[in-house]
This record gives C-alpha cells, structure tokens and sequence, in this order.
C-alpha cells in the first residue's frame, strides 16, 4: 500500500506538540451520556492497550500466519468478558461477542493482524488491532453501565496485505449479523486529523511467462526468453502510464526459478496491481494493460498465462456514518479531512462497505519525511506512544458512531437508506 503524495509542510512530524489541543467547534453531539462512558472506558484500557499494542507490533507476522496475534487477542478479549471464538472460519480469524439484554442491534468492527515482509509492522496494523479492541470495549462498557440491549461483534480479520480476509469471511457469513461495521486505519496526516477520503480500487494479476531454456553463450539463438518477455512487458507498462489518468496505478514485480546467468530463462513470473478511484475505471485500465504482457510474449516467442486474482473495491464511506463520525470528531476531538488517510492505497474493506454500510477513516499519526506507510520509518512510527494516543482518540469517535447505531433506529435507517442510495449510483 502506498499513500498518495501528500503536502509535506501540513503533516503531523514527531517533533510537534500533539499535547497541543485543536480548536473544536462549539455544538451538541448525540447522547454525551454515552460518549461519557466511552471516553472513560478507553482511557481506563489504555495501559492495557498500550502493552498489547507492542506485543503486536513486536511480533509481526505475514498474512494468514498471524498466530501470535491471534492468540494474544483473544486472550485478552476473554479477560475483559467477551464470548470468543478462535480460528474462526478461517485459521487465524477470531469473533468476539458481547450481547446485553435482548435483542437489540449489532454493531460490527474489524480488527487487522498482518505485517509486511521484512519491514514488520510498517502500515500499523498493531494500530487497527487495538483500535478495534477499544472500540468493542467500549460499547460494552455503555451497553452496561446505561443498560443498553444490543450487540457488538468484533471480528479478527486476517491477511488484509493481498489475502483478501474479509472477503473470504464475508463469504463465509461472518458479516451476517452485522447492522453496520467500524474500523480504521493509520496513515500520515495533520496533527488531530481523522480522514473521511475513500481508496483506491484495486485489480490483482499474476503473469507466467514460459520459453526455452539454452546455453546463454554457446546456442542463444536456441532458447526463448522468458525474463526477457517480462522485461518487455515491464517498458510497455512503463510506457503506457503517460497515457493513463494521473489517478491510476500501475505496478509490479518479477520474479523466476532456478536462473542461472549462462542459461536463457525459460520462465518468469510478474505479480501486477492496477489501481483506480472507483473498479469502473479500474476495469478500463485492466483493458489496456493486459496486451502490454501480450505483445512481449508475441515479441519473444514465449508463452504467456494471465491469472485474475481478487477484485478490491474502492472504499465507501457511509454518508451518514461518515457525517456522525465528523460531527463528534469537530466538536470534541480534532479536525476531519477528506484528502489524507489511505486515499492513495487500497484495502479490502472496501469490498465489504460494497456490500453493507461500513465506515473506515484514517487517522494521522506522525511521520518524518519519506516515511509513510510500508516504509521502515512507518514501522517505528506506528509504535510511538503519539500514534498510540491518535488511536485511541480515533476509537471513542468510533465507539460513539457504533453506540448510535445501536441505540437509534431512526438514525440505523438513514444508515441503511444512504448505503442504498451510495450503491445505486455505482450502476
């Protein structure tokens, strides 16, 4: 994931006084009785929160490996007196549930796992974890003290960097019971600001390429090149870019087996992501790549494989979640923006707020220059008590946001109505 290119001068660096409170804006929010209890329910936990914060980060793990995480959660989610399943559906996947009184509505948040290969937890996902952690206690704690019927139902998603978790849970029902789903996502930004921008969409591929393998000096003229089919493919995505939109993304590696330097490749293998604003461009652009790799195999000889992986939808952040989420934020916390968070990346969330409201905004933590997410400098940015305290203030908003959804039908409705009405306008 790679955050858009942002103005430099406005973001939050670890030499600013984050202490330094934002003016807010004067105004009424729903039920201060309950944001009352969220703010000393989360503030009691943050110790708490902190130390597992660090367990996380000191522990990173890949994508569907993320074992540690998966014990250290839902131990700690039992000792805080939720019902918890582990490996749910899925090996590494957790649910924990809290249900008072009967029936009620249900709340829905997420908590990611996964690091990056060799540069841990460099898109601080030890961040969202504990986010979402917060944001269940939280409800519980005002489910409780205020006698609240409902339910929230936090889910470990694993595997978000290119395994596509929430997808695989969705499809195995792990969204049913959910009225609305919550989480977030630490990005660079300004000081006390929490995003509402959305994400990119984002198509995966594979390429395989397969020639002739043959003696680099003694018979070239015998092999067909696989490396070189891919380098091939490589400059015409290269020179494609010019004429793509400013907006899209086009990017990729190659890899190979057993190459030697005096034998022609007989094989390689491209992994290639293709992002857009909304999947409708994503398509478009799709289309004009695919003869890039192609045309290589037609020039070289070699034989080519095309592989579509997973489709991941932009984000869509539900309006009158969203303007819920802005109005507490405006008046107790800090600042929105719509330009910063993860505008620039992709998440498989997006494909869930696809399929049911969602809500997802980003959260600026500090960063020095050239150290935004999956950078090594993001990994140490994402353990700093800083980025702690921004995510902990992002969590009360949320955790407002969600008791709203349980406490007020009406607003539910406006909720459910906006997610249609968000959806028909994508046809």
């Amino acid at each position: 994931m790679t955050v858009v290119q942002a103005n430099h001068h406005v973001l939050w660096r670890p030499e600013d006084d984050y202490k330094v409170k934002p003016t807010l804006e004067e105004g009424v929010i729903y039920r201060p009785d309950i944001l009352a209890v969220v703010d000393t329910a989360i503030d009691s936990l943050s110790a708490d929160l902190r130390e597992l914060n660090l367990d996380i980060h000191d522990h990173p793990e890949l994508k569907y490996e993320e074992r540690y995480a998966h014990d250290a959660y839902t131990s700690f989610l039992e000792k805080h007196g939720f019902e918890v399943t582990r490996h749910h559906l899925l090996e590494t996947a957790w649910v924990a549930t809290y249900t008072h009184g009967r029936g009620g509505r249900v709340l829905g948040v997420n908590s990611e796992m996964d690091a990056l290969p060799g540069i841990g937890h460099a898109c601080g996902h030890n961040l969202i974890g504990i986010s979402g952690v917060a944001v269940a206690c939280a409800a519980k704690a005002a489910m409780e003290q205020l006698n609240i019927d409902g339910k929230v139902i936090l889910l470990g998603t694993p595997a978000e960097e290119g395994g596509f978790g929430k997808v695989k849970l969705w499809e195995k029902g792990a969204y049913k019971e959910m009225d609305a789903c919550l989480m977030c996502h630490p990005a660079p930004g300004p000081l006390h600001s929490i995003s509402l921008s959305s994400c990119l969409a984002v198509i995966r591929l594979e390429i395989e390429y397969s020639g002739h393998t043959a003696h680099a000096a003694l018979s070239p003229w015998e092999g067909k090149n696989a490396l070189d089919a891919a380098v091939l493919a490589y400059t015409n995505i290269a020179l494609l870019r010019q004429q793509i939109k400013p907006t899209h993304r086009v990017h990729g590696i190659i890899e190979g087996s057993n190459w030697g330097v005096s034998i022609i490749p007989d094989n390689s293998k491209m992994y290639y992501y293709i992002r857009a604003p909304t999947t409708i461009e994503a398509e478009e652009t799709f289309k004009r790549v695919v003869p890039c790799f192609e045309a290589a195999a037609l020039a070289t000889g070699t034989k080519v494989k095309v592989t579509r992986g997973f489709t991941g939808n932009e984000l869509v952040q539900n309006k009158v979640l969203g303007d819920e989420l802005s109005n507490v934020v405006r008046k107790k916390y800090g600042v929105i923006d719509y330009e910063y968070g993860i505008s620039g990346a992709s998440t498989d969330f997006g494909n869930i707020s696809y399929l049911m409201p969602g809500l997802h905004p980003g959260f600026s933590i500090p960063t020095v220059p050239e150290g935004g997410n999956h950078t090594r400098a993001f990994t140490d940015s994402a353990r700093s008590q800083a980025a702690h305290d921004a995510c902990l203030v992002v969590s009360k908003a949320l955790a407002h946001v969600g008791m709203r959804v349980i406490t007020d039908g009406v607003f539910l409705q406006q909720v459910k109505d906006a997610f249609v009405e968000q959806k028909n306008t994508r046809t």
